[in-house]
């Protein structure tokens, strides 16, 4: 059974059929030839897979990510990240990730980062004299704390799939999240300073204190979002939805730059990405049922234990497998994919769940800057008005630095676990 429908799967992947589809075919395949149960279980697993509460939070938090957007909080944003570095040579690229930083503690959304701070972040590299792949490949790369720092989209799946807590791996996401960034504001100001030619940093910005006073009620929000979850004010599905509520308040009320006819396209946009998301993992759940009823896990993961002699080797060929997979499957598909079948193997050689999911995360998440399916690669082009294969080689840059970040995580667990210890 696992060789027809993963012989499907990628089969669907080959042709470019969308990956929801291609689930549901591998499923339906699966279903019909080495199960003799009824066809209805395919619609009951369907809703069955979406049947969780914290789902909830993935559209609320796409929703507010693009509220963000309309209603000038991510400009605010960059303001703030410009008036703390903007000076130095090489500060407006830093100021890139600083704000990809502040935008990722509210948003949860890879390509919601993109798109919010790339609209203002690479129009502004360029003119400065970055050049204009370099730009794109930043905030490409930057991009992906908002899936790495909390609230976090991916994070969300994998605690459903894994049956962990959700504010745990928020917590445990901080670490990671500060490290990567870290690492590449040191990597562009080492690189501004090498690099020989014209760039102007001394960029148009605010005040410190103007700028803190411009974006006051705008950077309350993570504030808000993130003390509520952590003090237990309400839970990660309920911050969502305060998330949702105050990006309005302050957009039409505080800003005034979010009108009533604004609203249409905001919902159009979140409803897209929502319905792709959700549909992914509805027939992701009927594929998981399906492997998990034939016992599949359980034979890989005896597979694995025996094929690896320990932990260590273990999270090397895991690392190895996930950087392969998330070069070619979306990340949340991947997550609700894997994290059957490789969570189990990982409590096995005594990895901390949370740990791994952390891992799963950060390693996945290089998936979305990295041809030939990176979805920040695309939307970065996007803005920027670029073909992918001239972003590549600044690219790889970054790729080096996270994957080299990621190694850290790996075998440091108190990296991402000293907040929850």
């Amino acid at each position: 059974m696992l060789a027809t429908m993963m012989s499907t799967m990628l089969s669907g992947f080959a042709l470019s059929i969308p990956v929801a589809v291609t689930l549901g075919l591998a499923g339906l395949l699966g279903l019909a030839l080495f199960t003799s149960l009824p066809w209805m279980i395919f619609a009951q697993q369907l809703f069955v897979a979406l049947d969780k509460f914290p789902l909830v939070a993935v559209p609320l938090f796409i929703l507010a990510g693009n509220i963000m957007e309309a209603g000038g909080i991510s400009r605010r944003f960059v303001e703030v990240a410009k008036a703390l570095v903007g000076g130095t040579r090489g500060g407006l690229a830093a100021a890139c990730v600083i704000t990809c930083m502040i935008f990722a503690a509210v948003s949860g959304s890879g390509v919601a980062t993109t798109f919010a701070v790339g609209a203002t972040m690479i129009p502004a590299l360029i003119r400065n004299g970055y050049p204009a792949p370099f730009a794109a490949a930043l905030q490409a790369s930057a991009a992906e704390l908002g899936v790495i720092i909390p609230p976090s989209i991916p994070m969300i799946l994998y605690a459903v799939s894994a049956e962990v807590s959700v504010g745990d791996l928020f917590i445990a996401g901080f670490g990671p999240g500060v490290l990567i960034a870290g690492a590449l504001i040191v990597t562009v100001l080492i690189w501004a300073r090498l690099r020989r030619g014209a760039m102007e940093d001394e960029v148009e910005r605010l005040p410190l204190v103007a700028a803190l006073r411009y974006a006051g009620p705008s950077l309350l929000m993570p504030v808000i979002i993130l003390g509520g979850i952590y003090g237990g004010v309400f839970t990660p599905t309920e911050a969502a939805a305060v998330a949702v509520v105050y990006a309005l308040l302050i957009g039409m009320v505080v800003h005034r730059e979010l009108r009533l006819r604004d609203l249409y396209e905001v919902a159009r946009k979140s409803v897209r990405s929502t319905s792709s998301i959700m549909l992914i993992i509805s027939t992701a759940g009927v594929f998981s049922y399906l492997i998990n009823r034939a016992g599949i896990p359980a034979m890989i993961g005896e597979w694995l234990v025996e094929s690896m002699s320990s932990p260590a080797m273990f999270l090397l060929g895991i690392n190895v497998a996930l950087f392969l997979i998330g070069m070619f499957l979306e990340t949340s598909a991947s997550i609700i994919i894997l994290t059957p079948i490789l969570a189990p193997v990982a409590a096995h050689f005594g990895i901390d769940p949370v740990q791994f999911g952390i891992i799963m995360v950060v390693n996945l998440a290089l998936g979305m800057i990295t041809p030939p399916f990176g979805v920040n690669l695309f939307a970065a082009c996007q803005v920027a008005g670029l073909t992918v294969h001239r972003i590549v080689p600044p690219l790889l840059m970054f790729v080096v630095v996270v994957f080299l970040c990621l190694m850290l995580i790996t075998y440091i667990p108190a990296i991402s676990l000293f907040l929850i210890r």
